[in-house]
């Protein structure tokens, strides 16, 4: 079996070390590193055009209302009422948490192809440099291959590095429901990769799909692709920081707390992924049965108690991963917290040896993809755990001893 214990001394210089990296760069480059998002330009205007908008000579609801108050609304009106709302404010409505999934889907097919047609303007515009122009081709090809018959865009937002989620399967008829949070660097051009494919959301999401249903097929699965937050850019300090992780935490569970039905919900966090699940675990729904983390340089806390969440926590980590030679710990704003496959974490450690590194949990015919896949349909008899004194099956009728500390 794999071990994940280094000893003490060494744990501690390889810390020291990468302390004093983080606060060199903090030094030389500031805080002016981290990232913004600012609430998108198209988004705002379309959520502004809802707030003054009127049906049949009535307001509107808030768009920031509670889901079953917005779901309640969609649901009085007729098929064209909705239809012709979606038409109106695509991106509202495409990004509003309480409109039915299916109008979600239609809505954000025109906001995508609207983005479509201003970037292949701006392909040919003059005024751009050339890489300006070879950008907008980009997206441009991005938003196409997203306008594909069959894709299922649960969530878009176009500004800057983009935001984007996507479905797998049916999200209102099924009977377990996952969600993949995917780490740095995510945004609508990393999406979907053609190369490493199951390194990006829509590969991991997909990957995932096809093992839950090969794991139990009677069971129906809906599998999400959550790009929906400002991710870090890169490996540097906005990376070293919980910021992107508080900001994205309270946009997963805006979802969560939307989703249609009552199917239980396993969450999927990958690398800083993790730490967003990890900072989101408090305020999750109780329908999260499961929290799944791979590659986690920690979830900001000391214990799976500290999450407060009732979940199950789940973890795994090859031994080839980079991300165990990072400082777990937490000083001043910087750094994750513990380690969650250690210990005395309290999560139950998963078997990943046939991960490869660091990108490798979700790539076809590992133990890491077919564990989390048993996770997801609930099949927790079934996984293989990463030490053999480790309880990982035990107690699984209830929730978890560390965690009801």
């Amino acid at each position: 079996m794999t071990s994940f214990d280094t000893s003490p001394q060494l744990s501690i210089w390889r810390a020291l070390l990468a302390l004093a990296v983080v606060f060199v760069m903090l030094a030389t480059t500031g805080w002016t590193a981290l990232r913004t998002h600012r609430e998108s330009s198209a988004l705002a205007a379309s959520l502004a055009e809802w707030r003054h908008g009127h049906l049949h000579g009535l307001r509107l609801p808030d768009p920031d209302a509670a889901p079953t108050r917005l779901a309640r609304f969609f649901g009085s009106l007729t098929p064209g009422d909705r239809d012709r709302l979606a038409r109106r404010y695509p991106l509202a409505v495409g990004n509003m948490n309480g409109a039915p999934v299916s109008l979600r889907y239609r809505a954000n097919h025109l906001a995508l192809d609207q983005a479509r047609k201003t970037e292949r303007a701006r392909m040919h515009d003059s005024r751009l440099s050339t890489a300006g122009q070879q950008d907008a081709g980009r997206r441009m090809h991005r938003y196409e291959s997203l306008l594909s018959d069959g894709r299922q865009i649960l969530a878009f937002d176009p500004e800057g590095s983009g935001r984007i989620a996507e479905v797998f399967g049916d999200l209102g008829a099924a009977r377990r429901i996952s969600v993949v949070v995917p780490g740095v660097d995510t945004d609508l051009l990393t999406f979907q990769r053609t190369s490493r494919p199951y390194s990006a959301p829509v590969g991991m999401a997909k990957a995932l799909y096809a093992a839950e249903r090969a794991a139990r097929p009677s069971t129906r699965t809906a599998v999400i692709a959550w790009a929906d937050y400002t991710s870090p850019d890169g490996l540097g300090v906005d990376a070293a920081t919980g910021l992107r992780a508080e900001e994205g935490a309270v946009r997963l569970n805006a979802l969560l707390r939307a989703l249609p039905g009552r199917a239980p919900v396993s969450m999927f966090c990958h690398s800083y992924g993790s730490v967003l699940c990890g900072v989101a675990a408090r305020g999750m729904p109780r329908r999260v049965a499961d929290l799944a983390v791979a590659a986690s340089p920690g979830m900001r806390a000391a214990s799976a108690a500290d999450l407060g969440t009732t979940a199950r926590v789940w973890a795994m980590r090859d031994a080839s991963d980079w991300v165990r030679d990072v400082p777990y710990l937490e000083l001043g704003g910087l750094g994750h917290g513990a380690d969650p496959v250690s210990s005395g974490f309290g999560a139950r450690v998963l078997s990943a040896r046939d991960a490869e590194g660091h990108s490798g949990y979700f790539q076809p015919g590992t133990d890491s993809l077919r564990n989390l896949a048993e996770v997801g349909v609930g099949a927790y008899g079934e996984v293989t755990c990463a030490r053999e004194d480790d309880a990982c099956r035990s107690g699984l009728s209830g929730t978890p001893t560390a965690q009801r500390a």
